[in-house]
Parts: C-alpha cells; structure tokens; sequence
C-alpha cells in the first residue's frame, strides 16, 4: 500500500469517528484461551495506526505471554482505574478516561469480564457499549463460551458453567467479526510449553478444560456461530439496500419456573437465530386467585427477562388448560415450531395411566407444528 492510500484511508476513518455517529465495533472470536485473539487485535491495531488512524489501548490484559505484550509496541495505553476492593488494589478499563480522550478506535481486551464494584458498569461489554454510542470504534475479544446462547451447550461439553457471559445481541451487532483459529493440537502444544498457562496451572488445564476432545468440540461451535453471524450480516447488507425478505419460521418459547426453563430459552434463541424467525416467549397463568396469579408471575420473571434478551416478544395468556392454549396462540398466529422443557411424569404406575402430561397434550392438540422438547440436564 501507498504512503498515499494509507494517509487516505486514516483521514477517512478518523473523519468518520470525529462525527456523531456510532462507533464501529470488531469483536476477535475465539473457542478457547491462548488461539491468539489478543495478539490479533493488536497487529489489526497497529496496521490501522500505520493507515494513520488515531488508536488508544484502553485495557490489554496483562498475559505472561511476552510475544503477545511485545505487539503493544508503541501505542499509547491508557492507564488504568484503580479501585481497592477488600484491601486489594484492582486495576481495571478507565471508561471516564477513555471518553474524554475520544480516540478514534480503542482497544477494550476480555469483553465478557466483571467489573470490580464502584465502576460505572457492571460488565466490561456495557463499557463497550458506552464507547460505540459516544462514536468511538472499538476492538475487543471474546471466547465462545462466553457468548449467554452457547451456555447450555459449552457447559455440557465441558462440565464447566461460566458465570462471565455476554448477550447475543452485541456480538450480532458487531460490523465485523475475525474468527482467530488455531488446530487444537498446537493449541495443546503452546500449553505444554507454557505459553498459555504456567506450569502447574497448565497442567492442571490439560487434564479438564484442554482436552483435545473439549477443544475439536469448541472449535466447531466457534466456526458455526461465526458463520451465522456472517450470514446475518449479510441479509442486513441486503435489506439496507432496500431488498425486501420474508422469514416464515416463528419459534414459540414455553416459559416456565422450572430450573431447565433457562436452557429451553438459550436453545430457542439458536434455533431462531439459525432459521432467521420470530421469537415468543409465552406464559401461561392460570385463573387462580389474584396472589396465586402474582406468586407465580414473580417465579418466572427471571426467565422472561432472558428471553427478552434474546429479542423474543413475551405474551401472557389465561387458561385452565396450558396445552390449550398454547396450541390456540400457536394456531392463529402463525408459529411453525414450539420449543418447551420435558416435564417430569407423576411417579409410579397409577400417574402414568391415568393422565397424560403436558407435551402429550400439546402434541395432541397441534399434530402439524414441529415441536422440539428439550431435557432438563439432570435426566
């Protein structure tokens, strides 16, 4: 490229980041710690800071990784908040610093992480999201297993439950995302040699999370959700300009209290994401008392509010008869599949002649709509 063409190419970005408008985000996707995400977002950083494009590292984490922090270079680095939590002193992202320097792309490392008590944010994602509507671009990282739709699905591959998670919709929002891939076995390789981890902690490693089972299963998610999402971008692309596109799929969530009701919504939300199609979340309230009525709503508000996060509309209907209803909504507004938990049967012989249970029921009343039942993880 030309000193010309670079000189042209950060004028441009820098002109568009000095207006009003949103920053751009580009999120560095990983399935797994130590594939080189952060050494990515800071080569792609220096390449723009080349092109003339004003860069700041806002936050890069501190790994014990010398070739990773020897990519930092010569870019500025913002210095760090530090807040003292439990006699400790805590370092984390200065969004307030960031927001008054106003570069025109910053680099924000671990976009799933927890901000220590007394930050603005509770999540480093909601600083990010600050950045973007101020009008700065931002770079960041994320593995899959952070992402809330793949929770259900990492956790039973791995026996592992990440309490670090990030919604789905800001990494769909995302105008670019650089899948960073790395084979499993050099990924195991730099573990070995303490690359990733050192010594007794990669061991340790190696013998749960880093097997190479584990790692071929992540990494396979990583490169299908990365896939969805280019897909998605590109129908947006479309409609942007100013084709029109049908979605005939409509997924409909049965919200319950259950403990599984959470997995059923994640499991949705993929389902939905994949066809492209409508979200409702529906509850069913039957008409009991007026304190009945609220007791039950407050148990299941929790996971209406999670499949709001998904972007589902949530419906609450009346009836005595939950499959009836169900079946009814289903019928006059155009749902195609019905997602809901297994409900566990009466124990013993007599429970099981004398009554059918609620799938039973629904299966019966909408034999034509596709109707997918999801196991609560203990059976």
């Amino acid at each position: 490229m030309t000193d010309m063409a670079e000189e042209t190419i950060g004028t441009s970005l820098n002109q568009e980041n000095g207006n009003s408008r949103r920053g751009k985000l580009k999120i560095f996707f990983g399935y797994a710690a130590g594939v080189g995400k952060t050494y990515s977002m800071l080569d792609a950083a220096q390449a723009e800071k080349r092109a003339g494009l004003d860069v700041v590292a806002g936050y890069v984490e501190p790994h014990a990784r010398p070739e990773t922090m020897a990519m930092v270079g010569d870019l500025e680095c913002l210095p760090p908040a530090e807040i003292a939590y439990r006699g400790i002193l805590l370092k984390e992202f200065d969004l307030d610093r960031a927001l008054k320097r106003k570069p025109g792309l910053i680099l924000v490392d671990e976009m799933a992480h927890t901000n220590a008590a007394g930050c603005r944010h509770e999540k480093r994602w909601q600083d990010i999201e600050e950045l973007l509507a101020a009008g700065i671009s931002v770079y960041t990282t994320v593995n899959v297993q952070h992402l809330e739709s793949l929770h259900d699905i990492v956790a039973s591959i791995t026996q592992i439950r990440v309490s670090e998670r990030v919604p789905d919709r800001i990494f769909d929002q995302a105008e670019e995302i650089e899948l960073v891939d790395t084979p499993p076995e050099e990924l195991l390789a730099r573990m070995g040699a303490g690359k990733i981890y050192p010594g007794e902690r990669a061991g340790r490693a190696m013998e749960h999370f880093f097997t190479m089972e584990n790692l071929t299963a992540l990494r396979e998610i990583a490169l299908r959700r990365t896939a969805d999402q280019v897909n998605h971008a590109v129908t947006r692309q479309k409609e942007a300009g100013g084709r029109e596109y049908y979605t005939w799929e409509h997924v409909l969530i049965c919200v319950s209290p259950a403990p599984s009701s959470a997995r059923v919504i994640r499991t949705a939300a993929r389902m939905a994401f994949a066809f492209q199609a409508r979200m409702t979340a529906v509850v069913v309230v039957k008409p009991d008392d007026k304190e009945a009525q609220e007791q039950f709503l407050k148990s299941v508000e929790a996971n209406l509010k999670l499949a709001q996060q998904f972007g589902a509309q949530v419906v609450q209907l009346s009836g005595s008869n939950v499959a009836a209803a169900i079946a009814e909504y289903a019928r006059q507004n155009g749902v195609s599949k019905i997602v809901i938990g297994r409900t566990v049967r009466p124990k013993g012989i007599r429970g099981l002649l004398n009554r059918k249970n609620l799938i039973d029921h629904l299966i019966a009343l909408a034999p034509k709509l596709d109707i997918y039942v999801i196991p609560d993880e203990r059976t």
